[in-house]
């Protein structure tokens, strides 16, 4: 077998050097460019740099080094090709039959604060994404890399049989054109975002998403549907497709759309929580002292439609909780962690479907929280974005608009019962009180629908609704909701306001003796 010729021009120089040692050890000849030349010279490697084999030298601050004849013509070289050997001879080129190249930073730079076009151009890899298109498109002769991670498995390859597989060659050709059109994708995102003053347009002119398939579902919605779970290429520590999956059946399409809905909610609670989700509306939410007291008295908000549900707890579950959970038929829990006693209790339900998420780090931005910071939804030929409704209140932020002011126990319920509402769908009314859903009336076309719904469904559950609180995810165009909520017991609500007739709702608070407060802010969940 001919010596191999590997060239490796890499900004991320993580595992650069043991991959090139194992290439030498292996006999390989290596080509190298500015920093890892260097980096390969210090370590004792023989490197060649590009200039000299090109005979050509690097220019214009770097611009210009591998876009070159002996360079292209050495990945693009057909060896099945009477021609291009003949070309190569002719020419003096050599065949290159190893590239790894990973590209200049532009998404990291572009991701900085105050990042200015100038920073952003120059790091705008031309010579690194054309060699990658040319080694890729020539993937039956060359082996193209562009991350750290396909390394060890190229030089155990190598090492075993001389050669890369096609099988390798091929994927990795696949993953060379994926990373390319992740790349161009950031580039037109950002500049096609800059307005002619320098500033950035929330929205670009031109969206280009990147998403990365995790696995195919058996169907989609319904079974006549098919469907397939993708991710972020970089998801955010703490979100959903972060998870690992512990045991049981895969994960339906429905099953990811309801933990998804009931991992958000269960998030947003700072103590022990407990979340139970029922066709993408919480069905059942309670904070506790623990897992388990949290588990029990989310469960008696609605026992009937917990049946099958989906379980989302914000603590570790621990045997006293998988107890609980255990005797009710659950169709995925989820937590930050379980113990060894509740992952025992599991194994006698094997097909229930355990998930371990991480609690997000915390911190201002989405990412920090797990969130995403933008929504998307398709239309006819179109899509719909939108910044996510990542909103979060505060006490300061309430006012109080009736005479009767709330107590402290019932700030702390209306609090509470804001908090859930968001994650209902609308329009929604949640009945709470003691740290726990009492009645969710969720996706009625009229408001008051649901409130009779939530009162329906508390008097069906056996639970009173005197003294409640209820929020209102939006507010009341009438006060005949109000009234609604009055004759269920409630004796204070939450509402962001901003209807023409709220002097009349909020006159129907004071007569019913309700304490108000308004918000400002809804919570719309179409």
């Amino acid at each position: 077998m001919s010596q191999l010729t590997a060239l490796l021009s890499v900004s991320d120089k993580t595992g650069i050097l043991e991959f090139a040692k194992g290439l030498h050890a292996l006999g390989a000849k290596l080509l190298s460019t500015g920093g890892t030349a260097k980096l390969l010279a210090e370590a004792g490697l023989p490197v060649t740099e590009v200039a000299e084999h090109t005979g050509f030298p690097e220019m214009m601050d770097g611009r210009v080094k591998t876009l070159h004849p002996k360079i292209h013509g050495g990945l693009l070289a057909r060896g099945d090709v009477p021609e291009h050997v003949a070309a190569m001879d002719k020419h003096g080129i050599t065949r290159i039959d190893i590239l790894a190249v990973n590209l200049y930073p532009f998404e990291a730079t572009v991701a900085k604060e105050g990042c200015t076009l100038e920073d952003a151009i120059e790091n705008i890899d031309i010579g690194g994404p054309a060699m990658v298109r040319s080694a890729a498109k020539n993937w039956r002769d060359v082996t193209v890399l562009t991350d750290a991670a396909q390394y060890a498995a190229v030089l155990d390859e190598l090492k075993a049989h001389g050669k890369t597989s096609d099988k390798t060659r091929f994927a990795a050709s696949v993953a060379a054109f994926n990373r390319i059109a992740q790349y161009d994708a950031a580039i037109s995102n950002y500049l096609s975002s800059l307005n002619e003053d320098g500033s950035k347009a929330e929205y670009p002119a031109q969206m280009n998403a990147t998403f990365v398939k995790v696995q195919d579902l058996r169907y989609g919605e319904n079974s006549h549907q098919s469907a397939a779970l993708y991710r972020d290429l970089f998801p955010a520590p703490g979100s959903l497709v972060t998870g690992k999956q512990l045991q049981g059946k895969e994960l339906s399409y429905n099953n990811i759309a309801d933990a998804d809905a009931a991992w958000e909610c269960v998030k947003s609670f700072g103590t022990p929580a407990c979340v139970i989700i029922k066709h993408a509306n919480p069905c059942g939410v309670a904070v506790g002292v623990n897992p388990a007291e949290a588990y029990s008295k989310a469960f008696k908000t609605d026992p009937t439609s917990a049946f099958g549900g989906i379980i989302a707890f914000n603590r570790e579950v621990d045997g006293a909780a998988a107890q609980l959970v255990a005797k009710q038929f659950v169709e995925v829990l989820m937590a930050p962690s379980f113990s060894a006693e509740a992952l025992e209790i599991f194994k006698g339900k094997a097909n229930v479907r355990l998930l371990q998420i991480a609690l997000p780090p915390g911190g201002v931005r989405p990412w920090d929280q797990g969130r995403n910071a933008g929504d998307s939804k398709r239309v006819g030929s179109g899509l719909l974005l939108q910044t996510a409704d990542n909103h979060f209140l505060k006490r300061e932020d309430l006012k109080i608009v009736t005479a009767l002011q709330p107590t402290a126990q019932q700030l702390d319920d209306l609090m509470f019962a804001w908090t859930v509402a968001q994650y209902v769908k609308s329009n929604a009314i949640v009945f709470c009180g003691g740290g726990m859903t009492l009645g969710v009336g969720a996706g009625q076309m009229s408001r008051i629908d649901s409130a009779r719904i939530a009162s329906i469904k508390a008097d069906n559950a056996g639970l009173s609704l005197k003294g409640s609180a209820v929020a209102s995810d939006a507010f009341f165009p009438f006060r005949d909701g109000l009234d609604v909520l009055a004759d269920a017991g409630a004796s204070c609500v939450i509402q962001p306001g901003g209807s023409m007739r709220d002097d009349e709702v909020i006159a129907a608070a004071n007569e019913r003796g309700i304490a108000m407060v308004m918000t400002g802010v809804r919570h719309f969940r179409h």
